[in-house]
């Protein structure tokens, strides 16, 4: 992996969202390569970006080709903490990747069984979750691999309709905080 940070400084005016926008999911890992090579031998993840500095290193993955929306996964090794597991995402708590094929959840099911590291069989769960299977990462995260859950189409659906229609009125932000 190599460290993307020089690139990344100059572009930054130039690449700001137009609007807010939900980025990122950061997680602490005891280890950042041993996190990279699971999640790209699990998931359909790709690092797009390494950093490290004096605090420790970071990697991000993504779906590769994922440029119009970016959304990452932060991979962080605290060098203190280097060798720590740090589990945020469990029991419940999850990563959630939608499968195209019922076969593919069965295809990492297998995968993770042979790795020691599936935690939940593929069982079929009641609308809205569909055919799952959960599995750990080295740190003891969870992964979620669904088929059927329908999340990627509903979203790609609700895009084609007004704000309004798709998500009723919106509610004014407001922030809790008091200027001073």
């Amino acid at each position: 992996m190599r460290d993307t940070e020089p690139a990344m400084k100059s572009s930054i005016a130039e690449s700001s969202p137009p609007q807010p926008r939900w980025t990122h999911v950061a997680l602490p890992v005891a280890e950042v390569e041993r996190s990279v090579d699971w999640y790209t031998a699990f998931t359909p993840l790709v690092p797009v970006a390494v950093f490290e500095d004096d605090t420790g290193r970071t990697a991000w993955l993504s779906n590769e080709g994922q440029v119009t929306d970016p959304f990452v996964l932060v991979l962080v090794t605290f060098h203190d903490d280097r060798g720590t597991r740090h589990p945020l995402l469990a029991p419940f708590a999850h990563i959630g990747i939608e499968m195209p094929q019922r076969q593919h959840v069965d295809d990492i099911a297998e995968q993770a069984r042979q790795a020691g590291c599936l935690r939940m069989e593929p069982a079929d769960i009641p609308y809205p979750v569909g055919y799952v299977c959960m599995i750990t990462d080295p740190d003891g995260n969870t992964l979620e691999f669904s088929h059927g859950q329908q999340v990627y189409t509903q979203i790609r659906h609700t895009k084609a309709r007004p704000t309004q229609e798709r998500w009723g009125t919106p509610a004014p932000f407001t922030s809790s905080a008091k200027a001073s």
